[in-house]
């Protein structure tokens, strides 16, 4: 493939992820005013609590087999090297760069955290099918990139709904915590209307305090997010009655929290249903008896992508309007996600395959490589209106990401199959 061709290829899924947020944007205008505020937290939360557990169940219970499972075995380890390895750099970044609090975990998140889904879902079958590929038979390099992709799809959802998202829950309880003690030294309300800050101040226990966390993501995290911001307030004598069983309770309750999130929940029983023959013809296949149950679920899931990314052009307006960045984080997640990441990405591939635990298709390590490529993921944009937080940043942010994508992606991708071939 020239140049062009594969500049052409890569660009693509970019350009419908800009054109789509352009269209987002537009809408959430005051002229057409159908994207408002409210209504971007109600359809993100159908997002995360319907769509995304459709789309992650459907690939994986579609492409993915036990056997696959287990001869693909080093991509979690690769997904979880490109979470660790952004994370670190993005928390050096934070500790250099000293953004405002409320971006902090935005900053990490954005570093760490990579497009694993969509895009690998139209670039690597779109490269498949280009003339001159250099991964084979056109039809069966389509196939084989499909089941490739909708697992890294669904490990990254794993990564990005446990690891991720508690970076920007912490970082959002964090910033909460640190505005209540802020606004905590004005005069008491003397009057008989007190409130609860009112009582704070005077002295009395607060029992609990609330998190600024819209309506669109309504949990039962009142007893998780009480130790965390009342943990200053609390008297000796109650930290001296805390045993080490309280304390492994609460973080088996904070596992168990993340692990049942919808997201997750869609991605651990599509691999149950992938890896399990008679869960699988069950619902998938033209003679599967409940195969109705998978097109109700088909029909969900393929509503993820673009009410995604309308929300993200929908926050990008407001971005715009009222976001203030710093060139420097931008130039910095750039720098992470397009320069350092894919060299690291180029040391692990290479060291993984002369020690012979890579499959021998070029193009297992071909989406490995990619994998520390693509741009920031947009679930991110979802968490941060979810938590109320950063959500005209993240617009900004992931605006710039993608526009450097276009040109990082076919780069990257041109060194890539030229290492591999």
């Amino acid at each position: 493939m020239g140049f062009w061709s594969l500049f052409e290829v890569a660009s693509m899924p970019i350009l419908e992820v800009l054109l789509l947020t352009a269209t987002g944007a537009v809408m959430a205008t005051e002229f057409f005013n159908i994207l408002s505020k409210d209504t971007r937290k109600s359809l993100n939360k159908i997002v995360f609590v319907a769509f995304t557990p459709s789309l992650i169940f459907t690939s994986l219970a579609k492409t993915v087999t036990l056997e696959d499972i287990i001869s693909w075995w080093f991509m979690p380890i690769n997904i979880g090297i490109t979470f660790l390895c952004g994370g670190m750099l993005g928390w050096i970044a934070a500790k250099l760069i000293r953004p405002n609090p409320h971006m902090e975990g935005l900053l990490i998140a954005m570093c760490s955290t990579g497009n694993l889904g969509n895009i690998l879902l139209i670039i690597v079958p779109a490269i498949c099918t280009q003339g001159g590929s250099p991964f084979g038979e056109h039809s069966v390099c389509k196939s084989t990139g499909l089941s490739y992709s909708s697992f890294s799809m669904a490990l990254g959802s794993l990564f990005i709904w446990t690891y991720t998202f508690q970076v920007l829950k912490s970082s959002s309880l964090r910033y909460t915590a640190m505005r209540e003690a802020e606004d905590s030294p004005q005069e008491p309300n003397k009057g008989s209307d007190a409130n609860e800050r009112t009582r704070l101040l005077q002295g009395e226990t607060q029992e609990y305090i609330d998190v600024v966390v819209p309506l669109s993501y309504s949990t039962s995290d009142d007893t998780q997010i009480q130790p965390s911001l009342n943990q200053g307030m609390v008297s000796k004598d109650e930290k001296e009655d805390g045993s080490f069983f309280s304390k492994l309770v609460d973080i088996l309750h904070n596992v168990l929290e993340e692990v049942l999130a919808p997201p997750t929940l869609g991605s651990i029983v599509g691999f149950i249903f992938g890896a399990t023959p008679w869960l699988k013809n069950l619902v998938i296949g033209d003679d599967a008896p409940l195969r109705v149950i998978q097109d109700s679920v088909t029909l969900l899931g393929d509503g993820t992508i673009p009410c995604i990314t309308l929300i993200l052009g929908g926050n990008l307006i407001q971005g715009l309007k009222r976001a203030s960045i710093r060139p420097v984080i931008i130039i910095t997640i750039i720098c992470v996600r397009y320069v350092i990441l894919p060299m690291v990405g180029i040391l692990i591939v290479k060291a993984a395959k002369n020690l012979g635990i890579l499959p021998s298709d070029p193009l297992f390590s071909f989406v490995l490589l990619i994998q520390y490529t693509v741009p920031p993921a947009m679930n991110i944009s979802t968490m941060t209106q979810l938590f109320n937080v950063g959500q005209e940043e993240c617009s900004v942010l992931t605006m710039w990401s993608y526009l450097a994508a276009a040109f990082a992606l076919t780069g990257w991708s041109t060194v890539f199959m030229w290492i591999l071939t």
